[in-house]
């Protein structure tokens, strides 16, 4: 399994609006079948500070999530609403508590 890490700060005063935009490609994700995980988190510490976890079945599924019109559209639409780029960082699942 291939797990992606993003993290993504909003400009002041775009908190809401990057929330909004990053919640509303979550339905289409969903629909994905080879994504296992698509969860958004905030910060409780910065309002404007938000948190992909993501995991795929392996690095096709990945490669297909990355070529999705409605992610090329996400990422056009909070380039203006970022204070600075995303971080994305790739890890490989090594133990897990399911339940």
């Amino acid at each position: 399994m291939i797990v992606l890490a993003a993290t993504m700060k909003a400009k002041l005063g775009k908190e809401a609006e990057l929330e909004n935009t990053l919640k509303a490609v979550i339905p289409n994700v969903e629909q994905e079948k080879g994504t296992l995980q698509y969860v958004l988190h905030r910060s409780q510490n910065d309002v404007g500070k938000f948190f992909f976890y993501e995991k795929y079945v392996d690095k096709k599924a990945l490669a297909f999530h990355g070529s999705t019109p409605y992610l090329k559209e996400l990422f056009s639409a909070i380039k203006e609403l970022l204070q600075e780029e995303p971080t994305i960082e790739l890890y490989e699942e090594v133990a897990a508590i399911t339940r």
